[in-house]
C-alpha cells in the first residue's frame, strides 16, 4: 500500500515549506555578505605587503566561527523541520520556527557588532573603489616599469589591519590621468636612487604638471638646493629688496641673477610679467596708484587696494592671489593686515623663490588643479594678467566654480585687468555673470597697444550667501 504523503497532514506544500527556500537564501546571503565585508578588505583585496597577517587571522576567527555556527544551525533546522512536519501541528511548527529566527538574529547581530566602526563618527567606513572586487585594478602598477612608480601607486594597507583615523583601510596614492600619456617623462622623473640627491629636473616636473600629469607622485630623494644658500633678509628688508642671488638654482633660466631679471629685458621671464622683478619703479606703485587710464573715457581698470577693502571694511583677512607675479600684491595687502597666498608657477624665471625670499607664501599650482582649500574659507581671490583671453570657456567655468567653492559667503572676487579680443568679450563676461555675484565695480575699456582689437575688463564681485532651501 502506498504511503500517505507526509506533507499532506500539514496542508499544502505552499503553505509551509516556502520558508525553507527563504531561510536558505537568507542564510546564504548573510554568509556571502559577511565574507565580502571581512575577507575583501582584510585578505582578498589588500596587497600581500601586510606584515601582520597573524593579527588579521585573529581578527577574523570570531567572525568565521559565527558564520559557521549560522550555517550549521540552518542545516540542522532544515533536517529537523522536515522530520517534524509529519508529527507536529502547525502551531507547534510556527513556534519552533519563531524561536529559530530569534536565535539566528542574535548571531547576525553579534556579527554586525563586530564590524569595524569609524573612530571619528561611529559609522562604518566606506570601502575605497580600488578595494572592491569588481572595480579594483592593478593597471597603474602594470603600466609603468620604473619600480618607484609601481611602489607609489600601489595600495598601502594599514599595518594594524584596521581602519585608520580617517576611516580608510589603506592609503590610496594617486597620479594625474595624463601621466599615462606622458609615460616616458614620468619614468624619467621617477628614475632615481632612493635616499640620494634628486636630479635637477624641476623643469621636467613643471612640464608634467602643465600638461595634466598633476598630481605628481612623491619622491624618496632629497631635492637639490643652491650650493651657497644664504639666510634670507629680515622681513623689514626683504619685501622691497632684491634677494640674494645665492638662494636660487639658476640652471634653468636665461638670466642668472635677479639684477638681470630687474633690467626689464624682454625674453628673460614670463612676457606678461617681464617687469615684475623691478621692485622700485614698476612694482612699488601697483595697487596703490592707478597706472593705466583710457584717454577717451578717463576710466581705469587699475583698482587700488584701499577702495576695494572699503567695500567690506575689516572683513578681508585671508585670501589668494592667482596670478603670475613676484608677490607684490601680497606685500601690499600685508600693509592692510591681510594675509595673501600667491599661486604661480616658474614661467621662465624663479617666481616661487622670489615670493618666498620676500617673506610670503608661494603656492606652486597650475590652472589644471583643484584649489587645496576647504569650502567657504577665503575672504578674497584676486587674479591679474593670467586667466585671460587664451583660456577655454569650459575651463574658465571649472576654475570660477572652484573659486566660488573656496570663497566664503560675502567673499570678494577681484578680477584685475582681464584682457581678451573684443569679439570674445561678451562670452567671457557671461562666464563671470553666471556666478550671480553682486557687482561693486565693473569696467571695460580698450587695450590700446593691440590696434584696438583687445579690451581690458576689471570687476570687484561679492559672493552671495545662498542660504539653504
Amino acid at each position: 500500500m502506498r504511503k500517505p504523503n507526509v506533507l499532506g497532514k500539514l496542508g499544502t506544500w505552499r503553505a509551509i515549506p516556502n520558508f525553507f527556500l527563504v531561510l536558505g537564501c537568507f542564510g546564504f546571503l548573510i554568509y556571502v555578505a559577511t565574507l565580502f565585508n571581512f575577507y575583501s578588505l582584510r585578505s582578498l583585496h589588500i596587497p600581500n605587503t601586510f606584515c601582520n597577517s597573524i593579527n588579521q587571522d585573529r581578527a577574523g576567527t570570531q567572525v568565521r566561527a559565527t558564520i559557521e555556527a549560522v550555517i550549521r544551525k540552518i542545516q540542522d533546522e532544515i533536517s529537523t523541520v522536515a522530520y517534524m512536519s509529519a508529527n507536529t501541528s502547525l502551531s507547534e511548527f510556527t513556534s519552533r520556527y519563531s524561536h529559530f529566527l530569534v536565535d539566528i538574529l542574535g548571531l547576525i547581530e553579534s556579527v554586525d557588532a563586530s564590524l569595524p566602526l569609524d573612530q571619528g563618527t561611529g559609522e562604518i567606513g566606506t570601502v575605497h573603489p580600488l578595494a572592491k572586487p569588481k572595480e579594483r585594478s592593478d593597471e597603474p602598477v602594470d603600466y609603468f616599469l620604473i619600480e618607484e612608480i609601481r611602489k607609489y601607486v600601489k595600495i598601502k594597507p594599514n599595518r594594524l589591519g584596521k581602519q585608520n583615523f580617517m576611516g580608510a583601510n589603506g592609503t590610496f596614492t594617486s597620479i594625474g590621468h595624463a601621466c599615462f600619456a606622458m609615460k616616458k617623462d614620468l619614468e624619467e622623473y621617477m628614475d632615481y636612487d632612493v635616499g640620494e640627491i634628486c636630479n635637477d629636473d624641476w623643469k621636467l616636473a613643471q612640464r608634467l604638471m602643465v600638461h595634466g600629469c598633476d598630481l605628481l607622485p612623491r619622491r624618496r630623494c632629497f631635492s637639490r638646493a643652491p650650493q651657497l644658500y644664504h639666510k634670507p633678509f629680515p622681513i623689514n628688508e626683504s619685501i622691497w629688496k632684491l634677494p640674494d642671488n645665492r638662494n636660487v638654482r639658476w640652471g634653468g633660466y636665461r638670466c642668472k641673477n635677479f639684477t638681470c631679471l630687474a633690467r626689464n629685458s624682454t625674453g628673460k621671464g614670463f612676457f606678461k610679467c617681464s617687469d615684475c622683478f623691478n621692485l622700485t619703479s614698476h612694482e612699488t606703485p601697483r595697487w596703490v596708484t592707478p597706472i593705466y587710464f583710457d584717454p577717451i573715457t578717463n576710466l581705469t581698470t587699475d583698482f587700488v587696494i584701499p577702495e576695494v577693502l572699503a567695500i567690506k571694511p575689516g572683513e578681508i583677512r585671508i585670501g589668494l592671489d592667482f596670478s603670475v607675479g613676484t608677490g607684490t600684491f601680497a606685500a601690499r595687502m600685508k600693509e592692510f593686515n591681510a594675509t595673501i597666498i600667491t599661486a604661480t608657477i616658474n614661467l621662465g624665471a624663479p617666481f616661487n623663490e622670489m615670493i618666498a625670499l620676500r617673506g610670503f607664501v608661494p603656492l606652486y599650482l597650475t590652472v589644471n588643479q583643484r584649489l587645496p582649500f576647504f569650502d567657504n574659507t577665503l575672504d578674497l581671490i584676486h587674479t591679474t594678467r593670467f586667466l585671460d583671453g587664451w583660456i577655454d570657456f569650459i575651463l574658465l567655468d571649472f576654475v570660477l566654480y572652484d573659486w566660488d567653492r573656496v570663497l566664503r559667503p560675502g567673499g570678494i572676487l577681484w578680477v584685475d585687468s582681464f584682457f581678451c579680443l573684443k569679439e570674445d568679450l561678451d562670452d567671457y563676461l557671461e562666464s563671470f555673470k553666471m556666478l550671480r555675484y553682486k557687482s561693486h565695480k565693473w569696467v571695460v575699456i580698450p587695450k590700446l597697444d593691440k590696434d584696438d582689437k583687445e579690451v581690458f575688463f576689471s570687476a570687484v564681485l561679492e559672493k552671495p550667501p545662498r542660504p539653504f532651501r
